[in-house]
């Protein structure tokens, strides 16, 4: 369970941003945890497949979240490493990343995010890490 408070309402528009272009919705967000979802259709290679490319980006976006929530006002949360394992792909429908914290530091944080087809599939694993650093004005 979450040891922090439900963090969407404090998210920042997305418009303009490539999780709009993706159609990235996040549907849970807290420092150890975050959940969302994202449209195959749009977001496929010239074969009709789901992206490996787009798994990625819905990897490091959920982790990414998360790991901003942990790091909390003043700071920062930069990506400096995301690996992904693509297991199967699909063609249709909505896939569904959970990002689930494995370390919580105060300078790194590292998630494993797991992206899944309506079935329960698990399409791609992903492990994120963050540095956390003092935001910038």
């Amino acid at each position: 369970m979450s040891d922090t408070l439900d963090a969407l309402p404090d998210l920042p528009s997305i418009e303009g941003t490539l999780l709009a272009r993706m159609g990235i919705e996040i549907v849970e967000l807290a420092a150890d945890r975050a959940v969302g979802t994202m449209p195959v259709e749009g977001n496929t290679q010239p074969y009709g497949l789901l992206h490996g490319g787009a798994s990625a980006v819905l990897a490091e976006t959920l982790g990414s979240y998360a790991a901003q929530v942990h790091a909390g006002p003043g700071r920062a949360a930069v990506g400096i490493e995301l690996s992904a394992t693509h297991h199967r792909s699909t063609r249709s429908g909505t896939v569904t990343g959970t990002a689930s914290a494995l370390h919580l530091g105060s300078t790194l944080v590292s998630y494993q995010v797991v992206v899944e087809d309506e079935d329960g599939r698990q399409l791609c694993t992903a492990r994120l890490t963050c540095m956390l650093i003092d935001a910038r004005a």
